[in-house]
């Protein structure tokens, strides 16, 4: 809510310090003049550390390894922001408390305890700095520097002379580096005498493309001439019990490091100098581009609760600060969320997130669905203040992982363990294509001590499938399987969710004001973040009358969150321009909404209220925009869905996140808010704001708000009335992300017509029979999928020619 009480805050440092803030505008913790902007094509947030007494952020530019635009910002109690003069930007993300010195480093400068701020010049330790470590031999006097391109540095805490161990590969031709595969380095750590280093990605074409090449690795170096590696895969995050201090003992503190490939998530650690694998499902689908851009910056920290706090594939997680070899329990999922968050700490009694929000560039994500639209026009983002309860009370908690995918693996072979514990729902798809009946055997870990036993086996036809429900009563933190037999393109895909505690049609009351689709008439408009370092949002304001649509005028908001009427026509027609809405998007077609993608794949959605068959068919709302860097927000007929860019699995992977019935006409992000159009009424509104003249009106929050529109529901299916072919199937419908399903299948022709239900494990297009059911002429046939069932998409396929209606009710 828009907070114009006092909010108190409590700095890390004094421990225990109470500073009263002045009242400033907020709207769901996002307070408008803290928004960060910068010239480049992104600005993210790189870190946030509460260090003397102030609160110090750096935001970053995409690859600018030699300085940008970027600031370092200090933050007072009051909330007071001040752009340091020291600020040369940068693409950093590394930051670390050094003990021995007192000293936090954060980007390329180095801060003491009375604030004064030193920096190391570009020209003295180029490249992208993505995280600092302890050194191996000399920690009290040095520190490690990682770059993005493989560049390692050591710095004398004292003069910040800089030694260059490995060169930065920005110096190559590639631009990238030459010491170890993958590209795009994220985190780094010191541990037993190691340093270990991740990146994420690929530098490749194809990694542009598809998520699920080889790309990235995990490796170590133990301060001789070469590196070694742990793993070829994905890897962000490197990090200890000691966190952004470094483990206070480095010989025996573990190190963890998190990642993911194709399948699912990967956590990686090393205890006792030796490394352990374990995998955890993935809740959101936006981070996987093989590349490795889209995950800015998954983070493992101290929250100042009893376990730290993890972010990765959209899943705050509680971490157990005592995860060993020995001890590997207590990994919980709080909720899901939206934001794409860089970096977080506790600062007094709030939880910050740093957040990437607006990127001017939208790097690949561009689809058909946008039509012209035009990107923002200048890169921003924003800091978020949360309670920490709301960590727990964002999207309802669910998650999909794999640890075999369309894979050969031999007799008794274990896979790796896979999370059991911390969901209410929970199952395994099993698949695969030899020739003869496979048994699969489960083991399970109880108490996370790798004290492994035996749960129960299940056998699989022939190039079968089966699906395996998990009862409450089947507790433990890990499971892993292993076949009796040699297996041909063995799948386990596991899908879980939590209890879905949202009401279908409840809509919290701060989106009351948003008009309902039988409106007759509401305040509408046209919105962008404006450029020419403007700082203000573009609205040319509409009105809504019926089935006509007029301009009112242009108007911008700015930092004060007045609404302003502006005699400007040139941005109002530019507006007009390259905003637009696009129309013909999607097809409302019988009983299912149809969306054909840019690579001509047809997918069908749920429907909603009615109202929005007339809605959608005008193109009067906005279908698909991005809201947050490299993922978009997609609005059809009255549901709000995450979509992934194409080259993180597109509309494949897409999952609903709130169903709101709501004639939302227009949405994108400013200043770290998820701003609105569609206004209807409710003028006392503290999320409404209004011009003056009282003809135009946005509705400011946070994107994370929308998990209060309402849980997902809608009616529908692929067949409706429809002429169905023998043998030919249906096109895929959503599946996924929904809690209740029941199916009604009905058919006219003349004899008795056998429909297979086939199921996508993976949203990748891995289809496997679930069920035959049998409808005879004129009949209907109802079934109820059970409770802990979930896949991404359905479809169905008839044995013979008839016409047809399968109709899904989502509640």
């Amino acid at each position: 809510m828009r907070a114009m009480a006092l909010l108190t805050l409590v700095l890390a440092i004094p421990a225990g310090a109470q500073t009263p803030v002045p009242a400033r505008p907020s709207y769901s913790g996002i307070y408008p003049h803290l928004a960060m902007f910068n010239n480049e094509g992104e600005c993210g947030t790189g870190a946030v550390v509460p260090f003397a007494d102030r609160l110090w952020v750096i935001t970053y530019a995409p690859h600018m390894p030699k300085g940008s635009s970027d600031k370092l910002y200090e933050i007072t109690a009051d909330l007071t922001q001040t752009v340091r003069p020291e600020s040369i930007g940068g693409t950093p993300a590394n930051r670390m408390i050094h003990r021995e010195s007192n000293q936090l480093f954060i980007g390329p400068y180095v801060i003491d305890g009375e604030r004064k701020v030193r920096v190391i010049p570009y020209t003295q330790m180029p490249g992208r700095h993505t995280a600092n470590a302890r050194h191996l031999s000399d920690p009290a006097g040095k520190i490690y520097y990682t770059t993005m391109e493989e560049g390692v540095y050591e710095v004398d805490v004292k003069t910040l002379a800089a030694k260059e161990l490995f060169p930065d590969g920005n110096g190559t031709k590639n631009k990238g580096g030459d010491l170890l595969p993958g590209y795009h380095g994220k985190g780094s750590y010191s541990g037993f005498g190691r340093l270990i280093y991740a990146n994420n990605g690929e530098l490749s074409p194809l990694a542009q493309q598809r998520p699920d090449i080889e790309s990235g690795v995990l490796a170590e170096w133990d301060g001789g001439k070469d590196w070694k590696i742990v793993r070829r895969n994905q890897f962000t995050e490197v990090t200890g019990p000691g966190g952004i201090y470094g483990n206070d003992k480095p010989d025996s503190d573990p190190v963890w490091s998190i990642g993911w490939d194709h399948r699912s998530l990967i956590l990686m650690m090393l205890d006792g100098g030796k490394w352990t694998t374990y995998r955890l499902p993935k809740a959101s689908h936006s981070y996987d581009g093989a590349h490795g851009w889209n995950t800015e910056w998954p983070r493992i920290r101290d929250i100042g609760e009893s376990d730290l706090l993890m972010t990765m594939h959209g899943t705050f997680w509680k971490f157990p600060r005592t995860f060993t070899a020995a001890t590997a329990a207590g990994i919980r999922p709080r909720s899901n969320y939206l934001k794409v968050v860089g970096d977080f700490a506790r600062w007094g009694d709030k939880i910050v997130l740093g957040c990437d929000d607006t990127a001017k560039s939208e790097f690949l994500n561009k689809r058909k669905a946008k039509g012209n639209l035009i990107g923002p026009g200048q890169s921003q983002s924003n800091l978020w203040f949360i309670d920490p309860s709301r960590l727990d009370d964002l999207g309802p908690a669910i998650g999909n992982g794999a640890v075999w995918l369309k894979e050969d693996v031999k007799a008794g072979q274990w896979s790796d363990p896979f999370l059991f514990a911390g969901y209410d729902r929970r199952a395994l798809h099993l698949s695969h294509g030899t020739g003869e009946p496979v048994t699969f055997e489960f083991e399970v870990d109880a108490a996370g001590n790798g004290a492994w036993k035996a749960l129960r086996s299940v056998t699989v036809p022939a190039g079968g499938y089966a699906w395996v429900d998990f009862p409450e009563a089947e507790k433990a933190e890990w499971i892993r399987i292993r076949p009796h037999g040699d297996v041909v393109k063995a799948t386990a895909m596991f899908h879980y969710t939590n209890n879905d505690p949202r009401k279908a049609g409840v809509v919290d009351p701060m989106f009351a004001a948003i008009a309902t689709p039988d409106a007759k008439t509401y305040s509408a408009g046209l919105i962008r973040a404006r450029g020419e370092n403007k700082r203000t949002l573009h609205v040319a304001a509409m009105q809504v009358e019926g089935d006509s649509v007029s301009d009112v005028g242009y108007y911008e908001l700015g930092v004060d969150m007045k609404l302003i009427k502006v005699d400007d026509n040139t941005a109002h027609d530019y507006v007009k321009k390259n905003v637009a809405i696009p129309k013909d998007v999607l097809k409302v077609e019988g009983s299912s909404v149809l969306y054909t993608d840019d690579k001509g794949r047809r997918f069908r959605l749920p429907k909603g209220d009615a109202a929005f068959d007339r809605l959608t068919s005008s193109g009067e709302y906005r279908i698909c925009r991005e809201v947050c860097t490299e993922r978009d927000l997609f609005n059809a007929h009255g549901t709000f869905y995450e979509l992934p860019a194409e080259n993180a699995g597109g509309f494949g992977k897409v999952r609903p996140v709130a169903t709101h019935n709501r004639a939302i006409f227009d949405y994108c992000t400013y200043r770290g808010l998820l701003v609105l159009t569609g206004i209807a009424g409710a003028a006392n509104d503290p999320h409404i704001i209004r011009s003056e003249d009282g003809k135009a009106a946005v509705w400011a929050g946070v994107v994370d708000d929308l998990w209060k529109l309402g849980k997902p529901v809608g009616i529908g299916g692929p067949w409706s009335d429809s002429e169905v072919k023998a043998n030919e199937p249906s096109d895929p419908y959503l599946f996924k992300g929904y809690d209740s399903r029941r199916l009604t299948l009905s058919q006219s022709g003349k004899e008795a017509v056998s429909v297979r239900i086939e199921i996508d494990l993976t949203g990748d297009g891995l289809w496997t029979p679930y069920k035959t059911l049998e409808v005879a002429p004129s009949a209907k046939v109802e079934h109820a999928f059970p409770p802990n069932f979930q896949a991404a998409w359905v479809r169905f396929v008839a044995d013979k020619d008839t016409k047809a209606s399968a109709i899904l009710t989502y509640e």
